[in-house]
């Protein structure tokens, strides 16, 4: 097993004055002070008595000491963040690390990530620790063209399949899916989801709607609107993807299929800019309803949510806090009001 580095000391900060701390039951920071001047894109699991994080921090975005760190939160406070993953080659080169994403099945912790100079050019990596992320395997590097799950969590399928939303963005930016049958012992991918040029989007997230049909909905940067598609065949085949009546600003989302089978999702409702973060739900995955914003602040970043929903019925959130902390958020689903999002647009009242 491999030995991890630790730093300094965690602090939890609870934000008494949050956007939207009427409608939350915990806001915090995972960490205070930290060895990196910047972090991005974290991702979110529930483990035995607590809850796993991982974001990649460093320099900046795209800088070549960017690793990928990691931290618990068990009896209420977050542990110290650590570094688990780096880019260093045995050729001597170093590359950035890219959007990790966790995933637990059983007593297994998987934290997958990326790692290359660009998204362009990036392969997928995976650790794993079957002691909730006290000890981590050696990285072992995924097969050829398969990245895994591109930024959101893969989702466990009926049949036992384990589905990943995926894509590339060296050819165009265009959506397939991954999936492994036997816990990542080997991968089979699918065809792309878009033609080149085409509904441009990325990091597909997926639900599993009440009628059997699997959803996915996407980044995209050619339709200003978040995009979506379809599969009836448990994600074999798939509709065209198609805009959605939701704004999408560029900028990664997240959603989550509840226990009731609701589904949940954590975007910025915006056309530019990521100063608002905000969180929808929706019974059919079409029509959409306002639940909360969690963050409104011109001329800052709140970006890159993750969302799970917990054993015990609580949705949990991470997010990008103007590129300098990790925000986790938790709220009760079954004591929020929600507004119908008509044509696109957010109520004015929430």
């Amino acid at each position: 097993m491999r030995v991890v580095k630790r730093y300094g000391c965690c602090v939890v900060l609870l934000l008494a004055c949050s956007f939207a701390s009427a409608q939350t039951l915990t806001e915090e920071f995972i960490y205070e002070q930290a060895p990196f001047a910047q972090c991005h894109a974290s991702t979110l699991a529930e483990i035995s008595g607590g809850f796993a994080a991982a974001w990649f921090g460093g320099t900046a975005e795209g800088k070549s000491d960017v690793e990928i760190w990691f931290a618990t939160k068990k009896g209420g406070q977050w542990s110290v963040p650590q570094s688990v993953a780096n880019g260093q080659q045995v050729s001597g080169e170093r590359y950035p690390c890219w959007n990790p994403v966790l995933f637990r099945k059983g007593g297994q912790l998987s934290l997958f990530y990326k790692v290359g100079p660009s998204p362009r050019e990036w392969w997928g990596m995976v650790i794993r620790s079957s002691n909730d992320g006290l000890d981590w395997s050696a990285p072992e590097r995924l097969p050829e063209g398969v990245l895994g799950p591109i930024k959101n969590k893969p989702v466990l399928l009926a049949d036992g399949r384990l589905l990943a939303g995926s894509s590339t963005e060296h050819d165009g930016w265009r959506v397939h899916m991954e999936w492994t049958e036997d816990e990542g012992a080997s991968w089979k991918k699918s065809g792309f989801l878009n033609s080149k040029g085409k509904m441009e989007s990325i990091q597909p997230t997926i639900l599993q709607l009440a009628d059997g049909r699997l959803q996915i909905l996407c980044r995209s940067r050619s339709t200003g609107k978040i995009t979506t598609a379809f599969s009836e065949d448990l994600g074999d085949t798939w509709s065209a993807i198609s805009a959605t009546t939701l704004p999408n600003n560029n900028s990664g989302l997240d959603a989550v299929t509840l226990a009731n089978g609701q589904q949940v999702l954590v975007y910025n409702h915006l056309n530019r800019g990521r100063h608002q973060l905000h969180v929808a739900s929706s019974k059919d995955g079409k029509a959409w309803n306002a639940v909360m914003v969690l963050e409104n602040e011109p001329g800052n970043e709140f970006s890159y949510p993750a969302i799970i929903q917990s054993e015990d019925g609580l949705v949990h959130i991470t997010y990008t806090w103007k590129r300098r902390r990790i925000k986790y958020v938790v709220y009760d689903p079954t004591t929020i009001e929600t507004t119908p999002i008509v044509d696109g647009a957010w109520p004015a009242d929430q």
